[in-house]
């Protein structure tokens, strides 16, 4: 029996250091040291140096904790912005900030200190404060490092540094210079918890069960003698309210002057009031039907009459609002000024006293001696209680609702009127001015222009006081004679020169002189003595203010190209950086502002701990790399809420794999490819080669359209199936035996290097941002050329300026892609009918129609290798429809290549290969 021979050393198998397995877990801390070693960072600035700069700004996240997933997933959006811009030939630097003041970070250090705090000064308190954050910094630094995040990271903004206080500071007095700061007595949300006033973007809104009565107001106004039907009887205007704790403030009952209201029989000798339309409610809630109405008026004609407050001795007068909606309750609305904005508001216009006798801990003062030292809500019960010994309770139950809550804590808030700084929202027209500016910001996605514009329309006078120590100090002075407030601009702006040299402890340690501008005296008594307020700005403001960071260098101009945060910051700080931005440059801080959702778990629910479903980025980092993480982003169409688990990170680990393994293919096969000197002219290639780089074409366009668009899930997605479909399930298939077995250098061999080299490298670019740790691993590996950049990241996206494959040809390859299809379904029937193994075990018939007759007469000896078979014969017929025959292909396999054909055995030299295969091997060894 005749030995056999060994072939594989004939045959260009592939050959790369880029490793199968990613070693992800290993492999990426390895490169942020060589990146940081190298300075890469530096250098992507310096190349960039002269060109356009592109200004995205970082909203800082807070100093306290590990990051989560919502922030990697921010962060890394970001980053896909930076590298992305970068690479479009714009200078994009990225300086990183944090959120350093502030309520959780004081709670925190107060718990660490214990009773050791008793004993601190407040200076002392403040510095406990910034070491804490200080800590989370380097923390969440390393955290976002680890993501493959480029910025400028040793050189951050701080909140909490001295030139940053200054700039808040500044940014108050430009308000201040605007006349729209003032301190007055209004309802603001309150926690008594935390124990300082809340900003609207400091609440969230939760399910909470609260008491739901109804209460009877007895009349004090006699209303017989125009309505003679309720002569004799006892009138009551009957509210309805889920706070009974806000009874003991009540001055007033509110109604609309349109709506009807109407008078009906309640019992003997009684009659009750309240809108028309909700009697028959009503009625059935308090058993009282059927209805007999007695007397019918408007709303304003009940104004300035009154009636007895229910269980304390004082009168309820009868105001009008407009307001009063008729949804629910009985149209007749209890009115606390001292407890709502409405009521306040209603308050005001009718002179009514900003009444709210409840501390800064939620409980009563003496002023409500028979609950005084309760706490409002356990109040609720005794309240109850009085009021149905007395009869004016006529129904109790109970109701579930949504109710405002501190986000720091999560305990109910209460809305308390107390003496608080505030910049009115509409003096010098200052809501409309922000109206219109949001209509010039370009908003992402689109919807979010009108949300932003109706929080605006409806924002209340924002309350910038907080009742704490761990912030930026508000500065004013109270006169020591008279009592009245001495707060400017001029103040305002010695403060702000202070704190630049000192920071804001300076507030607390210095002397009152260093702060009071020369020749400031009381506005009311002209007194020149005067002490420290010590209320701190809202961190909202502290952190709308880190704008100051644009318009110092060339590189970081003002106003920032993009802002994107998650869609709550259209409340929070997308909101209160565009009112401080108009304060001090009369324009929004931001071109663009672009809003992403937050994560949910893959059922669709919410993370938290006590559903146990909450997924550690650090975790997902450590088993599985930073890449799958930035993976699962560019999967997510960020404009919607997203979801994460384990089945979602089983396919993402299985999407990187198949990514992975076909750049690995492409790469084994440009071992021996020097791109400068044995490059194929697009003219000369195959024209396979050239259909594959004008769908590089066409899908790198798109993606780079994507980019500019930040639409990263069109660009995940059109290079996954790029390389999923055209490419491993097409193009490279067909290429691997032209790889494999044709002569070295060949024109057959170096066509598709070509093409293989120019997709993949152009590729490895494209997916750069979304990608930085592979595709830097595989730009490593791939073969020199000249102008080849050290790191992926130093490239340029590639430009397409005109097509590699013209339309005729286009047309043929694609009109071939059709007729293989048709060709591969009979050879997976094959398959399952046994008749075949391999598609190279096939002889394929074509029996095609005439319309077919010219391409595939022009490709006929391509046809073998396009389809992966060993033999192929075209007939034409005057039938529509192209019909495929499948059976084995004569002749013997070639022991080198593995194709069926009639010229194996025919040469006495190799009579184990075919022709092809013995030509190639003669001229390897000759």
């Amino acid at each position: 029996m005749p030995e056999t021979k060994e072939w594989k050393h004939t045959l260009n198998l592939p050959q790369t250091a880029f490793a199968m397995k990613a070693k992800l877990t290993q492999k990426e801390p390895e490169l942020l040291d060589k990146w940081q070693s190298s300075q890469l960072y530096e250098k992507i600035l310096r190349k960039h140096a002269s060109d356009p700069a592109f200004v995205l700004h970082d909203g800082p996240p807070y100093a306290n904790g590990h990051i989560h997933l919502g922030t990697a997933l921010n962060k890394i959006l970001k980053d896909f912005i930076v590298k992305s811009r970068t690479m479009s030939g714009r200078l994009t630097a990225y300086v990183p900030g944090w959120d350093c003041h502030g309520l959780p970070i004081e709670i925190k250090v107060d718990k660490l200190l214990g009773d050791k705090k008793k004993n601190m000064s407040l200076t002392a308190v403040r510095e406990e404060c910034r070491t804490y954050a200080l800590g989370f910094i380097d923390i969440q630094r390393s955290e976002f490092k680890r993501l493959g995040v480029f910025g400028e990271w040793d050189k951050p903004y701080l909140t909490m540094n001295p030139e940053y206080e200054a700039a808040v500071i500044g940014y108050l007095a430009d308000f201040f210079r605007r006349g729209q700061v003032y301190k007055g007595k209004r309802p603001v949300y309150w926690c008594a918890s935390c124990q300082t006033a809340l900003a609207e973007a400091e609440i969230e809104y939760r399910d909470k069960k609260s008491p739901s009565v109804y209460v009877k107001f007895p009349m004090i106004s006699d209303l017989s003698e125009k309505y003679p039907a309720l002569k004799g009887r006892r009138v009551s205007v009957v509210i309805w309210t889920t706070t009974p704790w806000t009874l003991p403030a009540n001055l007033a009952v509110a109604f609309h002057p349109e709506h009807e209201y109407a008078a009906f029989q309640a019992g003997e000798g009684e009659a009750f009031i309240a809108a028309q339309r909700l009697i028959p409610v009503l009625a059935e809630e308090l058993g009282l039907n059927p209805v007999k109405l007695l007397a019918t008026f408007k709303g304003r004609d009940l104004e300035g009459l009154k009636a007895r407050h229910p269980f304390i001795d004082r009168e309820s007068v009868f105001v009008l609002a407009d307001y009063v909606t008729l949804d629910t309750g009985t149209g007749a609305v209890h009115t606390a000024p001292g407890h709502g904005q409405e009521d306040y508001g209603t308050g005001v216009q009718y002179g009514l006293d900003i009444y709210a006798p409840v501390d800064e801990k939620g409980r009563f003062t003496a002023e409500v001696k028979d609950y005084a030292g309760m706490n409002v809500f356990q109040a609720n019960r005794p309240i109850m209680d009085d009021m149905r010994k007395d009869g004016s309770l006529l129904k109790e139950a109970e109701v579930v609702h949504s109710y405002p809550h501190c986000w720091r804590c999560k305990n109910p808030v209460i809305f308390r009127a107390t003496s608080q700084w505030f910049i009115s929202m509409d003096r010098n027209g200052f809501r409309a001015r922000a109206l219109e500016e949001i209509g010039r910001v370009a908003w992402i996605p689109s919807w979010a222009e009108e949300r932003m514009a109706n929080m605006i329309a409806g924002r209340p006078d924002w309350c910038i006081s907080r009742q704490r120590i761990w912030g930026v100090p508000i500065p004013a002075f109270d006169c020591a004679s008279c009592g009245a407030v001495v707060a400017n601009e001029a103040v305002a702006r010695r403060a702000a020169e202070v704190f630049a040299r000192e920071g804001s402890n300076s507030w607390f340690e210095k002397p009152i002189r260093e702060f009071v501008p020369p020749g400031t005296v009381c506005p009311g008594c002209g007194g020149t003595d005067f002490k420290k307020e010590y209320n701190i700005i809202d961190v909202w403001f502290e952190s709308a203010a880190s704008f100051n960071v644009l318009g110092r260098r060339p590189d970081l101009p003002w106003p920032a190209d993009v802002y994107i945060e998650g869609h709550d910051q259209h409340r929070g700080w997308f909101n209160s950086s565009l009112l401080v931005g108009l304060a001090a440059k009369d324009l929004s801080p931001y071109r663009t502002c672009i809003t992403h959702g937050f994560i949910l778990d893959e059922q669709g629910r919410a993370m938290s701990k006590s559903l146990g479903n909450v997924v550690e980025p650090g975790e997902v980092i450590a088993q599985n790399g930073a890449e799958v993480l930035r993976l699962w982003v560019a999967m997510l169409d960020f404009k919607e809420d997203a979801k994460f688990g384990r089945e979602i990170l089983q396919r993402l680990v299985e999407a990187y794999r198949k990514m992975r393994n076909t750049w690995r293919f492409m790469l084994g096969n440009l071992y021996d490819f020097a791109p400068d000197r044995e490059a194929v002219p697009v003219e000369d290639m195959l024209p396979l080669d050239r259909w594959a780089l004008r769908k590089t074409a066409e899908v790198g366009t798109k993606i780079l359209k994507a980019y500019e668009d930040y639409a990263y899930h069109t660009v995940f997605h059109g290079i996954y199936d790029f390389f999923t479909v055209d490419m491993s399930a097409r193009y490279l298939d067909i290429l691997k035996d032209r790889l494999y077995c044709s002569a070295p250098k060949s024109l057959l061999r170096r066509s598709a290097q070509t093409a293989v080299f120019r997709t993949l490298k152009e590729t490895l670019l494209l997916m750069a941002p979304i990608l930085p740790f592979t595709t830097d691993e595989a730009w490593e590996a791939l073969p020199g050329f000249e102008g080849k950049e050290e790191s992926v990241h130093l490239g340029d996206f590639p430009r397409y300026p005109e097509a590699a494959c013209p339309d005729d040809l286009y047309r043929d390859m694609e009109g071939l892609f059709e007729v293989r299809e048709a060709v591969l379904k009979e050879l997976e029937k094959a398959r399952e009918e046994k008749r075949l193994g391999n598609s190279l075990e096939a002889r394929v018939a074509l029996a095609a129609p005439e319309a077919r007759r010219e391409v595939l007469t022009k490709y006929q000896s391509d046809l073998a290798s396009l389809f992966i078979v060993s033999e192929v014969s075209v007939e034409y017929h005057k039938a529509a429809e192209l019909a495929v025959k499948v059976d084995k292909a004569p002749g013997a396999k070639c022991e080198r290549c593995w194709n069926i054909s009639t010229s194996v055995g025919q040469s006495p030299d190799e009579p184990a290969l075919c022709r092809r295969c013995l030509d190639v091997v003669k001229g390897m060894t000759s």
